[in-house]
């Protein structure tokens, strides 16, 4: 039996909200990663470039504080479980560091393809 209440649209909305709350007041690697997503959004809006070229400068802009949130859910997770410092432990938290690390080398080649290329 899972330990989750029913469905609703709104207590989940809540939910995200409060998670993202939390990663904004603890997280300084979020709260940059989301600085720059506030900055480059208008360089999205306002570029001279096809919609597919701005969906994927969007897309691969929104992969890196997504990923950050994603390990910062697995380290938390892992120190949950022991603050022991044990092997399997350590590399749960480093596939999460090479997931953000993989993002942000998606969104650096990606923007430098378009942009290099107007």
């Amino acid at each position: 039996m899972r330990n989750q209440p029913k469905y609703n649209f709104f207590k989940n909305t809540t939910y995200a909200l409060k998670g993202l709350k939390d990663l904004l007041k603890t997280e300084s690697s979020f709260k940059i990663e989301l600085l720059i997503v506030i900055l480059l959004i208008p360089i999205i809006i306002f570029i001279d470039t096809t919609i597919t070229n701005k969906l994927i400068m969007f897309i691969t802009l929104m992969l890196m504080p997504l990923m950050e949130a994603l390990n910062s859910a697995i380290e938390r997770v892992v120190d949950l479980v022991t603050l022991k410092h044990h092997d399997m432990a350590g590399r749960a938290k480093d596939a999460g560091s090479t997931a953000v690390f993989f993002s942000i080398v998606i969104f650096v080649v990606s923007w430098s393809t378009i942009l290099f290329n107007l």
